[in-house]
């Protein structure tokens, strides 16, 4: 059989204490008639991880068992293809989004909304995950890639880039709409160009002035500090641009979610990408609350094709791929602009 390099988790732990280790594990190999092998040329490196590897999201299932190998936004070029694979062929570049499979048979994935289904299989949370060297998986479930585009561009596409464009879809995006985007790292300096692309009227929040600095950059119409005391925060929003339309919420703090919920208008729209405990909210106010999880094949051609076709961002710090805990550990501390990326 032949190894691979991969990291690998086999405890929960806290990041600083280096517990993705470097391990030769089985080469992944072609078992079904309708999969293909990627070798990766890059894996993003999301947020969730890190909730995932220091324990954070035990409670909610996450990671179901380990050992397990993260990463769940590839991108590869494919080596080898099963019998039956009419999509793609070897030396075709292809990118596989958190969703590695779905029953495509529940009703779910009748509706073209096969990421909601209840027997998906998630990358990232087996021995199948990205900071590794070859992964495989159904035809079905892999996006092609343009040969121009660059692998440390196109991997952040498939969870950041994906996240980023349905949440903005899900803000019912039109011409001069007020949209606050809260928490502005790797998801949310997309979401602020997907948001201008369809002439949204974009107001950027972080903590961190240099991500503020990216999203003014990136064509947000305003950007504003965000701050732990809600009634000055809110004093000040209102002060300069009144009540915002939607709101967007990529940051993983409840008080973050607490206050976007707050700076919507009466009737407004608030779209929560993050987990966390529900907040206060009044019936009363005919505001609308939203979830959204990555999307689906689909809607992945779709992000790949603007992204193509406008040029859209994507600020990425690259590592080797045994220094993904040094990256987690910058992601950790916001050291990290937006997307780091693990080159193996």
């Amino acid at each position: 059989m032949e190894k691979m390099r991969a990291m690998v988790l086999s405890e929960c732990a806290k990041i600083e204490t280096n517990p993705l280790k470097l391990t030769q594990i089985d080469r992944h190999e072609i078992k079904r008639p309708n999969e293909i092998l990627i070798k990766i040329e890059a894996c993003g490196v999301c947020h969730s991880q890190l909730h995932g590897i220091e324990g954070d999201w035990l409670d909610i299932g996450i990671p179901p068992s380990l050992p397990t190998v993260p990463g769940h936004e590839v991108v590869g070029k494919i080596i080898e293809i099963g019998d039956a694979v009419t999509k793609f062929k070897v030396g075709d570049r292809a990118g596989i989004t958190p969703l590695l499979e779905a029953c495509q048979k529940c009703q779910y994935c009748k509706e073209g909304k096969e990421y909601l289904c209840e027997s998906s299989i998630i990358l990232g949370e087996s021995l199948k995950g990205g900071y590794t060297e070859y992964i495989t998986v159904t035809e079905n479930f892999a996006t092609k890639v343009p040969e121009s585009m660059k692998a440390e561009y196109a991997a952040p596409l498939f969870c950041a880039g994906i996240t980023a464009y349905k949440a903005v879809k899900a803000a019912e995006p039109k011409q001069d709409k007020k949209i606050g985007i809260f928490g502005i790292g790797g998801v949310g300096h997309m979401a602020v160009q997907f948001a201008k692309v369809e002439n949204c009227n974009v107001i950027a929040f972080s903590r961190t002035q240099s991500h503020l600095d990216v999203a003014k950059r990136l064509g947000a119409n305003d950007t504003m500090k965000f701050s732990e005391n809600q009634k000055e925060f809110l004093s000040t929003l209102k002060e300069k641009h009144g009540t915002l339309d939607a709101a967007i919420v990529f940051a993983p703090a409840d008080i973050v979610t607490d206050t976007a919920i707050k700076s919507v208008k009466k009737g407004g729209l608030i779209v929560i990408a993050t987990v966390g405990e529900n907040p206060a909210f009044s019936a009363f106010e005919e505001k609308t609350i939203r979830g959204t999880l990555i999307g689906s094949t689909k809607d992945m051609e779709q992000v790949i094709r603007i992204c193509d076709e406008k040029n859209i961002e994507v600020i990425t710090q690259v590592f080797p791929l045994e220094s993904a805990n040094e990256a987690l550990k910058k992601l950790k501390n916001s050291e990290i602009e937006a997307r780091g990326v693990l080159i193996p």
